[in-house]
């Protein structure tokens, strides 16, 4: 497997007038990486979807996926690139199996006995026609369009909108192999915890800026979380008030709460050092952490 990144992006801002959509991102995607890019409309995910893919022009920097210049190199990255947009439109008049000759067409062909394996895994009907769809089929037909020529680089735009939950647990499957393989998903989505489930890393967008990279267990290792521990007597609250990365406890009886952020095992020393009967730790999600960001403005500090 190759060590060059799959999608790289230095400096990259796009301005509409005085809208500033997208502030001097610099990004790595690897190669056999799922990343979860994350944040709500408007914070300029679509914009660095698009501007990546020479849709539309940054206003400043540049992007390069799989080492080539995404404007100098545009017909050729389409070979290796398979695109699911956040505002799928599709011919109406044709039926799902059409459009997906339509698009197999354009990149040269593909190999039809993997498009039935997906159809057949998403339970699609490829025989109707595109307004008889639901948005949910709809949807289908879009995923595998993207899937069908199995690509180096997967970029999806909200890809599970419309689909019921037994078709996002096969494609979330489907992202795991992908990954597996050693290609390159790069998951746009507003479901944290989909994102949870399968990114490898997640990148954090606020007003046009990255505000945090990092991978899902360290990103949720810094998160604040809560410990609930029963004693067999007794403990003073002030045992724990001194312990790194732990504020607001609590101790009634013989029971002690406390909110703690980081690593555990200083604080379990502290408990093992006393009666410690049980201990149950509540563990911060991808959605307390995504929210995190969005409240308080010093986490924009974070490393990135």
């Amino acid at each position: 497997m190759t060590s060059q990144p799959a999608i790289l992006t230095e400096g990259l801002t796009k301005h509409y007038g005085d809208v500033e959509a997208l502030i001097d991102l610099d990004l790595s995607v690897g190669p056999g990486e799922v990343f979860g890019f994350l944040g709500p409309n408007g914070a300029g995910k679509t914009t660095m979807i698009r501007t990546v893919l020479d849709l539309i022009r940054p206003t400043n920097g540049r992007a390069l996926i799989l080492g080539m210049d995404s404007h100098e190199s545009a017909v050729e990255i389409r070979r290796h690139v398979g695109y699911l947009p956040g505002d799928l439109a599709l011919y109406p008049n044709l039926t799902g199996q059409e459009t997906l000759t339509y698009f197999a067409n354009l990149r040269g062909g593909v190999d039809w006995s993997y498009v039935d394996e997906l159809a057949d895994r998403f339970n699609s009907d490829l025989s109707k026609k595109v307004s008889d769809y639901s948005s949910g089929n709809r949807q289908k037909v879009g995923l595998i369009q993207a899937f069908m020529s199995k690509p180096e680089v997967l970029i999806l735009d909200e890809p599970s909108t419309g689909l019921d939950p037994l078709v996002q647990q096969d494609f979330q499957a489907l992202l795991r192999e992908t990954a597996a393989e050693g290609r390159t998903v790069f998951l746009s989505s507003h479901t944290l915890s989909e994102v949870e489930r399968v990114a490898h890393r997640v990148g954090i967008i606020r007003q046009g800026r990255l505000v945090v990279v990092e991978a899902v267990d360290e990103l949720k290792s810094k998160a604040i979380r809560r410990l609930e521990m029963q004693f067999g007597s007794p403990v003073d609250e002030a045992v724990f008030r001194g312990v790194d990365g732990v504020h607001d406890v609590t101790a009634e009886g013989t029971r002690v709460s406390v909110s703690f952020k980081g690593e555990i095992a200083t604080l379990l020393r502290a408990a093992m050092a006393h009666d410690l009967v049980n201990l149950n730790s509540d563990e911060a999600d991808l959605e307390e952490i995504f929210l995190n960001y969005y409240r308080d403005p010093e986490s924009e500090k974070a490393s990135v």
